[in-house]
């Protein structure tokens, strides 16, 4: 969040502000959700080719845990260079 949003939150009644980090909450937890789904359908379809085992065979097994990481990796990656836009975007107000 930037200074000036932070700003304006503190100037709100105690019960808004409780409200609006609530909500702020749970879009968090949604966003969460969300990316961690979207992990898991990837890679269970890039990975995964059969059910004739009950478990992940071990080449499966490699595939999601590779996969997992390159989401993980490319996510945090992607979640920096935003901080990095939003920063120097705050710095030019």
């Amino acid at each position: 969040m930037d200074k000036n949003m932070l700003a304006d939150m503190e100037s709100l009644p105690e019960a808004d502000r409780q409200r609006m980090s609530a909500m702020m909450e749970q879009l968090q937890i949604r966003d969460s959700l969300r990316m961690y789904n979207s992990l898991v359908e990837r890679c269970f379809t890039d990975c995964v080719d059969t059910f004739k085992h009950k478990s992940l065979q071990k080449q499966e097994e490699t595939c999601v845990r590779r996969c997992a990481e390159k989401f993980l990796k490319h996510s945090m990656r992607v979640g920096m260079r935003f901080a990095e836009l939003n920063q120097g975007a705050a710095t030019q107000d």
